[in-house]
């Protein structure tokens, strides 16, 4: 009778304690223009290690390569694209071709023009910044198209999106790494990918304070935005900061894209062992 009413009290405590939710995963891709390549690279590792990615946070490229994840995209599918005759000419001869940009990404956007992120195959959000009001905005509802486009709008090359009142461009100008948004959006833990090469001491600019493309590479180049951006890599679980010296935003020539996407996977590989760890202390946490 004993063992029977002890084992009535396991039962009763499975039922009412519910087991551990497993560990949310974020995944955060980085801003850098052409050098968006090595982000395809590292995806492809990180699909081969088989750990759920349950959120998306993107800036610049980041935003662009992430909503298209979101979409259902996967690594091929964004290996393909970047090699596309089409794709690199609209980025590298003319990129003042805003309209065109977007429409390249309506043909592969298959979502109604105005949608909550959160219904995508994976939550998602862009990182884009208000000019007017020198503020980080963070796209969750509105035009995934429209939201891909203003988180990539760099000032002097690209006309600013305007969404809701405001005035965007670049997120890149203020978070360009967004660990702290996809954390927000519900992650427990976070793969970042960084395509950072200049890593510098925090100096104070004004958005407003920066005209033409001269100013504004002066001030990205400044790296207005180090200090969230030193806590957000910080607070990445895995982090991947492939070795892109050498090439620029504007590198989409195919041998460079190529290059990079190789690279990209190579600093994925170097990090192998690390997200199989991560993905281990999910499977532990959710027992």
């Amino acid at each position: 009778m004993r063992k029977i009413r002890i084992v009535f009290l396991l039962l009763l405590i499975a039922v009412v304690v519910p087991s551990q939710a497993r560990l949310k995963v974020g995944l955060v891709l980085g801003g850098g223009g052409a050098k968006g390549a090595a982000e395809v690279g590292a995806l492809r590792v990180i699909e081969e290690t088989g750990i759920p990615i349950d959120y998306i946070a993107g800036t610049s490229i980041g935003s662009i390569i992430g909503g298209l994840y979101a979409c259902g995209y996967r690594s091929a599918d964004l290996d393909s694209l970047f090699r596309n005759e089409k794709w690199m000419k609209l980025f590298g001869d003319d990129i003042l071709k805003g309209k065109e940009i977007e429409g390249l990404f309506r043909q592969f956007v298959n979502v109604p023009d105005s949608i909550d992120f959160d219904s995508l195959s994976i939550p998602y959000r862009a990182v884009a910044v208000d000019i007017k009001g020198d503020s980080v905005v963070v796209l969750r509802n509105c035009s995934l198209t429209r939201a891909m486009r203003a988180s990539m709008s760099i000032p002097g090359a690209f006309k600013p999106v305007r969404i809701d009142g405001k005035v965007l461009v670049d997120g890149g100008m203020k978070n360009n790494l967004p660990v702290d948004v996809v954390k927000a959006m519900g992650a427990d833990v976070v793969i970042a990918i960084d395509l950072t090469q200049n890593k510098r001491k925090e100096r104070k600019y004004s958005l407003k304070e920066k005209t033409g493309i001269g100013g504004v590479l002066d001030y990205l180049i400044s790296r207005p935005d180090i200090k969230i951006y030193k806590q957000n890599v910080s607070e990445a679980d895995v982090y991947i900061n492939p070795d892109l010296k050498g090439f620029s935003a504007a590198d989409f020539k195919p041998k460079a894209i190529s290059e990079m996407i190789d690279r990209g996977l190579k600093a994925a590989e170097s990090k192998r062992s690390a997200i199989l760890s991560l993905k281990k202390r999910i499977r532990k946490h959710s027992r």
